[in-house]
């Protein structure tokens, strides 16, 4: 698949922590981006096999929930090369063991993604900057599609 720059807008910030703290300093922002839903993600994925979109999805959904249920269990699971999923929870500090009840002191159980940093780094992309965009109401963001580029800039 051909590499497409991220495009990106500059924009003025004042940073409130930091060696440049109370200075305002210009940033560069992402912009442009379209979500890919899962229906499309699925069809890509087939071309490229023998199954069809709808033995993608299903095989992505049923790794999802198997690993769901693995970590479900108190388990830890490899998801690829993507990253590990662990379970995870928030505790209520008490005094003494002696008042720790489970139910009632550990809440909030979620399953914590630990994402790869060689998966999730990205090295082979370049830039395009783009004119930011103006602010609108929410019904004429909804209509206007795209920006004028200003040129690729490659990444170094």
């Amino acid at each position: 698949m051909a590499n497409k720059p991220i495009q990106f807008f500059l924009r003025e910030q004042k940073l409130n922590i930091g060696k440049q703290a109370g200075k305002t300093v210009i940033v560069a922002r992402p912009t442009g981006r379209h979500r890919v839903d899962f229906r499309n993600f699925c069809e890509r994925i087939a071309k490229s096999t023998t199954f069809n979109a709808q033995e993608v999805a299903a095989v992505l959904n049923l790794a999802s929930e198997t690993a769901r249920d693995i970590v479900a269990n108190g388990d830890i699971v490899e998801f690829g090369d993507m990253g590990t999923l662990t379970p995870s929870f928030k505790s209520k500090a008490v005094e003494t063991v002696e008042q720790f009840r489970a139910q009632q002191h550990i809440e909030k159980p979620v399953i914590k993604f630990l994402a790869s940093a060689k998966y999730f780094t990205l090295n082979d992309v370049t830039y395009e900057q783009v004119a930011p965009k103006e602010k609108k109401g929410k019904k004429e963001k909804k209509k206007e599609k795209g920006t004028e580029p200003s040129g690729p800039v490659t990444a170094g």
